[in-house]
């Protein structure tokens, strides 16, 4: 099972190292890798006035330290085809964002670096055509896919959990973003709410439906993090259910 997990953005050098040894601690004791994820710029955040993290250039030293105490391997979007060459040196699989997902020259540029790519399939996207943006991804050593369920306008999102099996088709790999499904884009007005509290069962739902994986943000103080507080799950309560997760995983596979 693939397992991706972090703080939504990088809030401070020290916040996330703080996350990434606690993280590769849960790893260990549940025997499960999981993969750090953590954003160096939200670039779509809903106002202008929201943060969007510690930029580029601070990120790289971050994930390198990360990788040199912690031994994790990491995952970061990127939004723009010049960021790419610039953080692949530390990270293993680049995201695409869901946004971004028909952006030919970005998940190209992605591909060109022979990392894993993971595309997320846009809001306003099919699940067959998800088949579209991988075969633009060729080249990468593997592409995966990320579904984060389709947007039907008034600040909600609703995941049909025929997508894995059908995803599964043009991917090597399908994960169930348990974190977006559950937001509420703009629900807040300047910024996006969500159902915290849908997490886990959809989640459940979707490994059991065919999902090979798992992205889910976590935070040691959810209700005061920089971004997406309301939709990520509190760090204190993934060890258990990932221990849960896996069994779902066991049966289901």
């Amino acid at each position: 099972m693939i397992i991706i997990s972090g703080p939504c953005q990088i809030e401070s050098r020290d916040h996330c190292l703080m996350m990434a040894e606690r993280i590769a601690s849960i790893a260990r004791r549940v025997d499960q890798e999981i993969i750090f994820k953590a954003s160096f710029d939200k670039a779509n955040r809903t106002s202008d006035a929201s943060p969007r993290g510690v930029g580029l250039k601070e990120a790289v030293g971050i994930f390198a330290d990360i990788k040199d105490k912690f031994g994790l391997r990491i995952t970061t979007d990127v939004h723009e085809t010049w960021q790419v060459a610039e953080i692949a040196p530390v990270v293993d699989v680049i995201q695409i964002p869901a946004l971004l997902s028909r952006q030919t020259d970005l998940i190209k540029a992605a591909a060109a670096t022979k990392k894993v790519v993971s595309i997320k399939k846009g809001q306003f996207m099919a699940p067959e055509d998800i088949d579209h943006a991988a075969r633009k991804a060729i080249c990468a050593k593997e592409v995966w896919a990320i579904e984060r369920g389709t947007s039907f306008g008034y600040h909600n999102l609703v995941v049909d959990m025929r997508s894995f099996r059908r995803m599964k088709l043009s991917v090597a790999a399908v994960i169930f973003d348990a974190t977006h499904s559950v937001q509420s884009p703009a629900g807040l007005g300047a910024s996006s709410g969500g159902q915290r509290e849908m997490i886990e069962p959809l989640a459940l739902a979707a490994l059991a439906a065919g999902a090979e994986g798992l992205f889910i943000e976590t935070h040691d103080d959810p209700d005061n993090a920089l971004s997406d507080g309301p939709c990520m799950m509190p760090l204190h309560r993934l060890r258990d259910f990932l221990l849960k997760a896996m069994e779902v995983r066991r049966v289901a596979a």
